[in-house]
């Protein structure tokens, strides 16, 4: 298995909460529903096309990507 990456991730109260009843509603935890989610985030991305900027709202884009 693949070693993973620990990292801090802070993040407002109620994100929490809405994160725990989510991952709660579908059996994993909190880490494993963030991972879940981002794994779906980056699978869609490239389905976007390589390099696409698409879907990334302005202000979340890093300049000269």
């Amino acid at each position: 298995m693949a070693e993973k990456k620990k990292f801090l991730l802070r993040i407002d109260e109620d994100l929490w909460d809405q994160l725990q009843a989510w991952a709660a509603d579908e059996l994993r935890s909190v880490n494993g529903q963030i991972e879940y989610l981002l794994k779906q985030a980056v699978a869609a991305r490239r389905g976007a096309g390589r390099g696409s900027r698409k879907g990334i709202p302005e202000e979340g884009r890093v300049k000269g990507a």
